[in-house]
């Protein structure tokens, strides 16, 4: 059932953060055509924000639960959906450059779609865990928003990633639970 064995028991956000940026980088490569890199150190932080300028949140949950939110800064957002969309054949010269755009907040929202779809199948692959995850929404910011589900969910992570000279960042807010292997 597992391809990949952790070596002792570890906090499941843990394991699923490292699943999450290595998912994303080969995803968004994939979607962008462009080099995604990731910071080595995963951030345990107190709560989980959606930040300016733009932000993306998801909630998933079955055998383990959880709230994802990727927030990008406007250039982040705008070179992520250009390269997205260039590389299903849109010419360059028809590309919106608004950060605010409907079709920019609605791209994110598709390749969030895509990420999670990854994240979840690699998870069952690695761990034989299953979950299901509602539509990605995309919401342009002017200010940050605090999320928090009715949950006791206190474990809560931050993945810096980047994209060209870009920054971008993955927060996850889950259950507590801890893997131990059997």
């Amino acid at each position: 059932m597992s391809t990949h064995e952790f070596s002792s028991n570890q906090l499941s956000i843990d394991a699923i953060s490292k699943v999450f940026l290595e998912v994303s980088k080969t995803t968004l490569e994939t979607a962008t055509r462009e080099e995604i890199s990731y910071s080595s150190i995963i951030q345990k932080i107190p709560k989980i924000s959606m930040k300016p300028d733009l932000a993306c949140f998801v909630v998933f949950n079955g055998d383990y639960n959880g709230l994802m939110v990727i927030n990008f800064t406007a250039n982040a957002a705008v070179d992520m959906y250009q390269k997205y969309m260039m590389t299903m054949g849109m010419p360059e010269d028809e590309l919106d450059s608004n950060y605010n755009s409907i079709e920019i907040s609605d791209s994110i929202g598709e390749i969030t779609n895509q990420l999670m779809g990854q994240v979840i199948k690699e998870i069952e692959d690695r761990y034989g865990l299953n979950a299901v995850f509602g539509q990605p929404k995309a919401l342009s910011l002017n200010s940050a928003i605090t999320l928090q589900i009715d949950s006791d969910y206190d474990e809560n992570r931050r993945l810096s990633l980047k994209i060209g000279n870009y920054d971008f960042r993955i927060e996850i807010s889950m259950e507590p639970s801890e893997f131990i292997q059997i």
